[in-house]
C-alpha cells in the first residue's frame, strides 16, 4: 500500500492540514512499531502496523475542527467512520477497521446510544491486536502538540473523560502493550 499517495489524493489542497497529520500518524506509527518491538511474541504484522497508523485519522479532512485546520462538514468524533469509508472506497478494508475502531479506546453500541453519538449503532471496538497496538499508541498523541508525547497517566485521564467503559478497556491494552 503507499500510504503517503492515498493520503496525498485526499489532502493536496490542504498542506497545513497534511503536515499536522504526518506528523501525529508518524508518531502514532513510530509508538506503534516500538510497542512489537518490544513484544516479539506477539506476532504483530509491522508492516500492517505502519500502514494503519499513518492512515488512521485520514477521515479528519471531512469533519469540522478548525482548530486543526479541518474545514469539512462532519462532527469530529465521526472522523474514524469517515475514514473507514475512504479506505474501502480505496480497496483497503482491513485498514478501515483501524479507521473506525481506533476513536476513545473504541466505542461500544452501549456508549454509542447512550452518549446519543452520530455514529453507526455498532460497536466500533479493536478486536485484533493490531486495531489494539494503533487504539493504544494513537492514545498518547494529540493533533495540538505535535511535539509532545503525553505519560501513561495523561493518557489515562484523557480517556477516561469519555467514562469507566473506555478506560477500563484501555487499561486491558496497558497490560498487554506495556
Amino acid at each position: 500500500m503507499d500510504y503517503e499517495l492515498i493520503i496525498y489524493k485526499y489532502y493536496k489542497d490542504n498542506p497545513e492540514l497534511l503536515s499536522i497529520l504526518m506528523k501525529h500518524s508518524k508518531a502514532v506509527a513510530d509508538k506503534a512499531l516500538a510497542i512489537a518491538d518490544a513484544h516479539p511474541e506477539l506476532c504483530l504484522d509491522r508492516q500492517f502496523l505502519l500502514e494503519a497508523a499513518m492512515v488512521h485519522d485520514i477521515g479528519i479532512i471531512k469533519t469540522d475542527a478548525p482548530d486543526i485546520e479541518c474545514f469539512g462538514d462532519e462532527p469530529y468524533i465521526r472522523h474514524g467512520v469517515l475514514g473507514a469509508e475512504m479506505m474501502r472506497a480505496e480497496g483497503y478494508p482491513r485498514h478501515a477497521r483501524v479507521c473506525e475502531r481506533h476513536t476513545g479506546a473504541g466505542l461500544s453500541l452501549k456508549e454509542i446510544e447512550e452518549q446519543g453519538l452520530p455514529l453507526p449503532h455498532v460497536d466500533l471496538l479493536p478486536e485484533t491486536l493490531e486495531e489494539k497496538v494503533i487504539c493504544y499508541a494513537d492514545k498518547f498523541f494529540s493533533k495540538t502538540k505535535l511535539d509532545r508525547e503525553k505519560t501513561l497517566e495523561q493518557a489515562e485521564r484523557s480517556v477516561a473523560k469519555h467514562g469507566g467503559e473506555g478506560l477500563r478497556r484501555f487499561k486491558e491494552m496497558e497490560g498487554l502493550f506495556e
